[in-house]
């Protein structure tokens, strides 16, 4: 096996299991096939690091994502065995989400003028934390924050309703009839060059989001998953989530049910970019991250 490598599956029939058998040079022979083997990389996944200031947060990070398995160098073999979910009749939703709450959630991106920044924070501070605190509006505003890093100019805005889709309704109906929003509207439309939003479930396995004392800076991680693979996705995270609960850094975990599907949303919260540089490292020395990362690095689009 000096200048080849044999990948190979199987296929289980009522007479027994069958082994198919694919020998393939690879220069290098197993080593070779390990390097070409051990990287993934994900293409269109945006990661945003988000920093707090007061009531509104500024900073986003974006890049690329290179993933591989450093400390078990038979990670990838391994992977080839990686067992397939099971064809299942409940929706992903179904599967995925809290059943103890019924809350949905809403993300904004607001695209806003570079001029108009300024005013664009002072109107949605002087605004926006009224419907938080108004009882009769079944929703709550999680956090606002401004991009530093990633996309600029562009404000993120994270709604809570309690109650799911019949709170969403009930609050858009009793919005068409506020004076004052329809006011605020009218004047932050003057503001903005493009908008875009989805709605939300929080996956089972991670943290409700919750008020945290501050100043911190937060990372929002979008990842784009290929169809069908989200049920692989949220089994292989609610196994690596354990090692990201030492610091607290898990804010919340979303994923897309209306607006662009098969969307993912992490945050994260640190209390500078060195701490988040000292914790993601050490997430790394923990034996069994790296090949949770790696199986992930296969959903992505």
């Amino acid at each position: 096996l000096c200048s080849k490598a044999c990948f190979f599956q199987w296929t289980v029939t009522s007479s027994g299991t069958k082994f198919i058998f694919l020998w393939l040079p690879i220069c290098g022979g197993w080593e070779g096939a390990q390097a070409k083997c051990s990287v993934s990389t994900g293409e269109d996944n945006e990661y945003r690091l988000l920093a707090e200031g007061t009531e509104i947060a500024n900073k986003a990070l974006r890049t690329r994502a290179c993933f591989y398995s450093k400390d078990n160098e038979g990670s990838w073999f391994r992977s080839l065995f990686v067992h397939k979910v099971d064809p299942r009749k409940d929706a992903h939703s179904t599967l995925l989400s809290k059943k103890e709450t019924s809350n949905l959630y809403k993300i904004q991106f607001h695209n806003v003028k570079p001029e108009c920044l300024d005013a664009y924070n002072s109107l949605t501070e002087a605004v926006l934390p009224k419907l938080h605190l108004d009882e009769d509006y079944p929703c709550s505003l999680v956090g606002n924050w401004n991009t530093w890093y990633g996309e600029q100019d562009q404000a993120v805005h994270l709604w809570r309703f309690s109650g799911g889709y019949p709170a969403l309704m009930d609050c858009m109906n009793k919005l068409k009839t506020n004076k004052e929003y329809l006011e605020f509207r009218k004047e932050r439309s003057q503001m903005l060059l493009s908008r875009r939003n989805q709605m939300l479930l929080e996956f089972s396995f991670w943290n409700e989001p919750q008020p945290r004392a501050g100043p911190n800076i937060y990372e929002l991680r979008t990842y784009k998953l290929k169809p069908g693979t989200m049920i692989e996705w949220g089994n292989n995270w609610a196994r690596a989530i354990k090692y990201r609960q030492e610091n607290q850094e898990a804010v919340g975990g979303f994923f897309s049910q209306i607006g662009e599907l098969y969307v993912v949303h992490h945050l994260w919260a640190y209390k500078d970019l060195q701490s988040r540089e000292e914790t993601r490292n050490a997430a790394w020395r923990k034996r069994g991250w790296d090949e949770n990362v790696y199986y992930t690095g296969e959903c992505f689009l």
